[in-house]
């Protein structure tokens, strides 16, 4: 395959010392970006004209259950105990392999198309080998490149994480394909026994895997302690949500390195309570963004990153003008932090930060381009504003190590409708399960 050459873009790459955004070409050779510098020449390369352009890193989308896209908006209205009640309590175990390969290949898709290159599938509806080899499947054709955080249904507190599937997986479907990477999707100390948090925890850090754990409100239970005391908190351990830990806590957890990732839109809407970006910026770490749940929420990340800008800024006003009886002179977050948020920061969640989230020479060449010229983003004056506010039809191409997944707005995938008609039959069926709960005819 010929070498690619990006021409005539205005390029944000997320490196720390970089302008915001700079005139520059972009060589691809194979699935790794090989040159970025003005003017490459480089006559033996295919070169594409993105003038009028910007190109960013691809956006990581670091926590989406992907299991659920067949169930697209039948959650709309739902609270967390609702959700929880119909979907985790009367839908999950109604889910064949075929609905979890739809759904995965769908989603994955569906973020391809929104922009995202690197997807945290933290996929705990597995309900056996053929549920987990399915769902990895719909990723591995989809062509996106992921982070499969093994999970199950919530069972008992007692019950460790099924390690003889992580090996499995490690052995085969997940070793076998160059974009996937396998992490663990555990109860945690908020929902496991002491001794099943310490013991899933130290299983992960011995596999060298990302562990990422959900914690959805309430203070933290005595597992938290026990990981710290264990000294199992790393920069492999990644906590969603957040919700309620105290500031000490989250300053402890930073120190240890973790990460953590919000999902501002369903957090707001579904009643987990206030995103933790704000204690995150004030230990000075930042959040990485997820969409979470397809069955309430849009997939569109950068849809995420300015909820999660916007509410931050917004209780940031407002403690100010609490403080000091007028209005602020400076914003005290960016845009440019919240596009950190859905790329850089994303990449350090997944355990990936040395191969995407920037672009840099020797990274891997997954990119999007933004068309700026669209009415909705003409003139684009700023260009990390302008891409922050971009949407799905202005995603006009989007490569995946080095190989084209969306050129000219459109998938570079066949078989579409079929896809769709597979998507729809798996929803109408898996929906007869929650309807007698009140979901929408």
């Amino acid at each position: 395959m010929s070498p690619v050459l990006l021409r005539g873009a205005r390029v944000i790459t997320m490196t720390p010392g970089r302008p915001d955004a700079e005139p520059l070409d972009i060589l691809v050779d194979g699935d790794r970006i090989a040159a970025l510098a003005e003017n490459i020449e480089a006559p033996d390369a295919d070169a594409v004209d993105l003038s009028g352009r910007i190109v960013i890193p691809g956006l990581v989308n670091a926590h989406l259950h992907t299991w659920q896209t067949a169930l697209r908006s039948v959650g709309a209205d739902w609270t967390l105990m609702q959700y929880l009640t119909h979907l985790h309590g009367e839908c999950v175990g109604h889910y064949t392999p075929a609905d979890m390969h739809i759904s995965n290949l769908a989603g994955a898709l569906s973020q391809i198309n929104c922009g995202t290159t690197t997807l945290g599938d933290w996929c705990h509806n597995v309900l056996s080998p053929e549920h987990a080899d399915a769902a990895v499947e719909g990723l591995v054709q989809a062509g996106i490149r992921a982070v499969f955080l093994h999970g199950t249904p919530y069972r008992s507190p007692e019950a460790p994480h099924p390690l003889a599937e992580i090996d499995r997986l490690l052995d085969g479907p997940v070793r076998d394909h160059a974009l996937l990477t396998l992490g663990m999707a555990v109860q945690g100390p908020q929902y496991s026994s002491v001794e099943t948090a310490v013991a899933d925890f130290r299983a992960g850090a011995e596999r060298g895997l990302v562990v990422s754990t959900h914690q959805s409100g309430g203070e933290p239970s005595p597992g938290w302690e026990a990981l710290r005391a264990a000294g199992l908190f790393s920069p492999l351990t990644n906590i969603v949500h957040g919700i309620d830990l105290p500031d000490d806590w989250i300053k402890t957890l930073v120190d240890a390195g973790v990460t953590f990732t919000t999902t501002p839109e369903n957090e707001l809407g579904q009643g987990h309570g206030t995103p933790v970006t704000g204690s995150l910026l004030r230990s000075g770490a930042a959040p990485s963004l997820g969409t979470d749940i397809d069955t309430a929420v849009p997939g569109s990340l950068l849809t995420a990153a300015r909820i999660a800008l916007a509410h931050q800024r917004s209780l940031d006003h407002a403690q100010h003008r609490q403080t000091t009886g007028t209005h602020a002179d400076t914003p005290s977050v960016t845009a440019k932090q919240a596009l950190a948020w859905a790329t850089a920061e994303g990449a350090k969640a997944l355990g990936l930060a040395d191969q995407v989230g920037r672009i840099e020479v020797g990274m891997q060449a997954d990119l999007v381009a933004v068309d700026a010229r669209a009415l909705n983003l003409w003139p684009a004056h700023d260009p990390v504003a302008t891409v922050l506010h971009a949407d799905i039809a202005n995603i006009e191409a989007v490569m995946v190590a080095g190989t084209w997944r969306k050129r000219d707005h459109a998938l570079l995938t066949s078989g579409l409708d079929e896809v769709k008609d597979r998507l729809y039959a798996s929803g109408e069926r898996l929906l007869h399960t929650i309807r007698p709960a009140g979901s929408p005819t």
